[in-house]
């Protein structure tokens, strides 16, 4: 490889830092450089993608830190990029909704379970099929949990998924293996507008639309025997894999910070932005601990939604398999958010700092011996769960040093679109595309050709390629690779 050769991609100048990442060198009115882990192959796919303009005006960000990053499964986005993360200075940063997502704490599930492959195979078009019918999906599908009164809204918002727990939900040892533990100490229910909690009263432990899913997997490759055996994993294992987030509520909470932001932000604090859609507030202003303890109480209602939804889970497999729990097995791995900011610790410029660190479309990637860790996983590194398409594979890593000192301890979170919905349903015109997914040795349910349309694999990236990027980089490192047998969606 030359060392600091460049391209250009889509008008935008990128200097080559290592086999796979890329800067953006700071010009303008760029507080900081913008750097994107990616192949040479994957960035042809940007050449018709704002994501890489989306790097360089977040680097626009008042109070932003050291760099503005993009992972390898980069796309266009809401301000800012899917895959983007960028830290601000607690002190004198902004915060911004874009930076977070419309779907705050969207995220992933990984279950585990005693059974393997010969126990379910027979059995999976009666697992989806149940699956499908248990769990509510698509736009404004109410929840398994019933319809909440705003007391019992509020309740969650506070308290974060022990409420959910203790009303039955699964048992205490789920919330240790939950990112933060299902919990984030700022969140307030007051800061939540009443239309949001409307929302969400009908929507606790419901999928919803677009490429939310539910898969039934098989541990198909073991990278890492060691952490792959800490994390309970065994080749030819059954694992389910649960990605959805805060659904009507949390975005309601991003839509109304978005409005206010939009007006406030260059009126009241003089922020000056290359795209509106970046709209920001001092972190330390009544604007923005508002949004910040909104979020926080968004993101609680997350993690309860996937944890009434892997309680659902175990009970179709109970039923389906007339099997009784101790056999199942079926116990979380863990749970990570996709869509949040956070006050972080990390080193800058070689002093530690605290930090709000946006990751938006990015998955946190603790490495061993990190204080947020479940002691399970202090030795291994946190596990890091990357979905792909629903016709070829997922992968659990795990955390590194490096992701701290290089990433705000992020790390890639799906394998990203390279087709938008649109496109992706005019590609699909004429085919069966049920058939295509059986030869794929997938199950698929949906709410109708549509949503199948546009989630097919050929929309997404490879997701192998994506993880290879953050494993060669040393981001985080490889542990298993996880093969759907069967999914419901949207």
């Amino acid at each position: 490889m030359t060392k600091h050769s460049e391209l250009a991609i889509g008008g935008i100048r990128l200097v080559q830092r290592t086999e796979n990442s890329w800067e953006i060198p700071k010009e303008g009115g760029m507080r900081v450089p913008g750097r994107v882990y990616a192949s040479r192959k994957m960035l042809g796919d940007l050449d018709h993608d704002r994501a890489l303009e989306q790097v360089k005006n977040v680097a626009y960000l008042p109070g932003i830190l050291e760099v503005s990053l993009g992972m390898p499964d980069i796309h266009w986005g809401y301000g800012f990029p899917i895959g983007g993360v960028a830290a601000t200075d607690i002190e004198t940063g902004v915060i911004s909704p874009g930076g977070v997502g419309y779907d705050i704490n969207c995220g992933v599930r990984l279950m585990r379970s005693n059974l393997h492959l010969d126990d379910v195979k027979p059995k999976v078009r009666d697992l989806v099929v149940a699956l499908f019918a248990a769990i509510p999906t698509g736009v404004g599908s109410e929840g398994a949990a019933g319809t909440l009164s705003i007391e019992e809204v509020d309740r969650i918002l506070n308290g974060g998924v022990g409420v959910v727990i203790r009303k039955g939900f699964g048992s205490p040892e789920d919330q240790e293996r939950i990112e933060q533990q299902g919990f984030l100490s700022w969140a307030d229910a007051s800061a939540v507008s009443d239309r949001a909690k409307q929302r969400g009263s009908k929507q606790l432990g419901s999928l919803g639309s677009g490429n939310h899913f539910l898969e039934i997997q098989v541990v198909e490759e073991i990278f890492d025997e060691e952490a792959a055996r800490v994390f309970s994993l065994e080749k030819g294992m059954i694992t389910v894999l649960i990605h959805s987030g805060s659904r009507g509520l949390g975005y309601q909470v991003c839509d109304d910070a978005v409005h206010a932001f939009t007006r406030i932000g260059r009126e009241k604090y003089g922020i000056e932005l290359p795209d509106p859609e970046l709209c920001s507030v001092p972190l330390h202003s009544p604007e923005g601990e508002q949004y910040w303890a909104a979020m926080a109480a968004a993101a609680h209602f997350a993690w309860s939604n996937r944890q009434v939804m892997m309680h659902v889970v175990r009970q179709v497999f109970r039923e389906t398999l007339r099997m009784p729990d101790r056999t199942l097995g079926m116990d979380l791995v863990y749970d990570v958010c996709h869509n949040i900011a956070k006050k972080e610790e990390h080193v800058i410029n070689g002093k530690k700092q605290m930090c709000c660190v946006h990751r938006k479309g990015a998955t946190r990637a603790c490495p061993p011996g990190h204080p947020d860790l479940p002691e399970i996983y202090r030795e291994t590194g946190q596990p890091v769960l990357v979905p792909g398409d629903m016709g070829r594979a997922s992968y659990v890593l795990k955390g590194t040093q490096k992701a701290m000192t290089e990433t705000f301890g992020s790390c890639c979170h799906g394998a990203g679109r390279v087709m938008s919905r649109h496109a992706s349903m005019r590609a699909c015109k004429g085919r069966n595309l049920r058939d295509e997914m059986d030869r794929f040795g997938v199950e698929v349910r949906a709410h109708g050709y549509r949503t199948i349309a546009e989630e097919m694999p050929h929309a997404y990236k490879d997701v192998s390629e994506v993880v290879q990027v953050m494993h060669d980089e040393g981001i985080s490192l490889k542990v298993a690779k996880l093969r759907p047998l069967g999914v419901i969606k949207g």
